[in-house]
């Protein structure tokens, strides 16, 4: 039988969903070119907006359409998060977040049963959830995401996902050297640290994330780590000053700020304000200068008035970020949020989502033409055609080369010669005399 994976949502999932998809090879069922041909699809969920639920329901009602006796095997944030929803999902197979690499073992089990009956079992997420050390053995990308940690307790009022991913679990150094090592060996040069909640990594087992950072690096083969997305307010000068004693790590830190305004980082219950944000910005340069500093900005926000966003609009320009995912609130069901009356009308919200992703556009723009003149080792991705290469500087910034032999996996020594706007910049192989 033939299956698909298809995977909605952050890092984290991407690399649980290879885990997946490696057991379902391992059980003798065949990856299909097609999910719409597939026999079995596993969706793989998200829940940070409601979109995200609305677009894995979607999906199974196109796939049961098209196919109804293909089997839906829907996992994720959204069957954890949403419990009394699931059984209107249309899925066969339902689990949560937990244990998701026991999956095609149920898969197996219901594929061989006579009865047909709607499969659910979600497991509570209590206090004695541990790391479940699931064992990847290569994605199929350039670049090596290995998940060092899993859940969140800071509770900011617009998330479901501490109650979907439950309480902060750490992965234990040994395993993620293990990881690390294995990688290597699958031709990885560049290894992505993620988790639910990256900078709250050993704060359950009295580590610093600085630590998985320097085990990584010690493995013989690492070129270059990166770090997935991080939240500020667990980071010091401290920390800081000890990445950048790595000269391997990438000086590419995505920290999501949210806004820029302390009235509505308040309500957020977010745990810094503008002024303490700012001050780690000015560390990670400090420490490591030319680095690109990238966020996440939310607009529209409950009893976001016009003066807070026009201040969180200042903060960001003043910031001067490479990059800004902008996207706008999304009510979530059981978040504190939630309960409150004063929405921001959506006509409102999409004006400042507009104004907003304008200056996000004209400040990547302005990342990319101060790169131009630099050399910067570019990890090669993928080959578009035989004319160019797509690559990637330890900044994030993606670099198309011309008129090199270059594979996958290969790093060269690049001059950036020029920029298209905000999309990518343009560079020449820099050859050794």
């Amino acid at each position: 039988m033939e299956y698909a994976v298809q995977t909605f949502g952050c890092k984290v999932n991407q690399y649980e969903s290879a885990v997946i998809s490696e057991g379902m090879i391992k059980k003798g069922f065949t990856k299909a070119d097609d999910p719409k041909s597939a026999d079995i699809v596993i969706i793989n969920s998200c829940s940070v907006t409601e979109q995200s639920d609305k677009k894995a329901c979607q999906l199974i009602r196109k796939l049961k359409n098209g196919n109804p006796a293909c089997i839906i095997a829907l996992c994720g944030c959204f069957t954890q998060a949403f419990k009394s929803d699931d059984e209107k999902s249309g899925a066969d197979i339902i689990i949560g977040t937990e244990n998701k690499d026991s999956l095609p073992e149920i898969i197996y089990n219901y594929v061989q049963s006579s009865q047909k009956d709607l499969y659910s079992d979600i497991s509570e997420l209590t206090d004695k959830l541990c790391f479940n050390d699931m064992s990847l053995s290569d994605m199929g990308k350039t670049r090596a995401f290995i998940k060092i940690e899993d859940g969140c307790d800071r509770y900011c009022a617009y998330c479901i996902i501490p109650y979907a991913r439950g309480k902060v679990r750490s992965r234990a150094i040994e395993d993620v050297i293990k990881e690390t090592k294995f990688q290597v060996g699958c031709g990885h040069k560049e290894m992505v640290l993620v988790g639910i909640n990256l900078s709250l990594y050993g704060s359950d087992t009295g580590l610093r994330l600085a630590d998985a950072v320097h085990a990584v690096c010690g493995v013989e083969g690492v070129e270059r780590v990166r770090l997935s997305s991080l939240e500020p307010e667990l980071i010091t000068e401290e920390d800081i000053k000890r990445l950048s004693e790595e000269p391997k790590l990438c000086p590419h830190f995505h920290l999501a700020l949210q806004s820029g305004c302390d009235a509505t980082l308040k309500r957020m219950n977010r745990h810094y304000t503008a002024d303490e944000y700012y001050i780690i910005v000015e560390n990670l340069r400090r420490y490591f200068p030319g680095c690109s500093v990238t966020t996440d900005i939310m607009v529209g926000f409950a009893g976001e008035t016009d003066n807070e966003f026009e201040e969180s609009l200042a903060f960001c320009e003043k910031v001067g970020f490479a990059a800004m995912h902008v996207f706008t609130y999304s009510v979530r069901s059981g978040t504190a949020a939630a309960q409150r009356s004063d929405f921001v009308p959506p006509e409102t919200a999409a004006t400042r989502y507009k104004r907003m992703s304008e200056l996000a556009a004209r400040m990547k723009t302005e990342y990319f033409a101060a790169t131009v003149g630099r050399t910067r080792p570019v990890l090669i991705q993928k080959r578009e055609s035989e004319s160019y290469a797509n690559g990637l500087t330890p900044e994030y910034v993606p670099v198309r080369i011309y008129n090199c032999d270059a594979k996958k996996h290969d790093i060269l020594t690049i001059k950036v010669t020029s920029a298209q706007k905000n999309e990518f910049c343009i560079g020449e192989e820099e050859k050794v005399l």
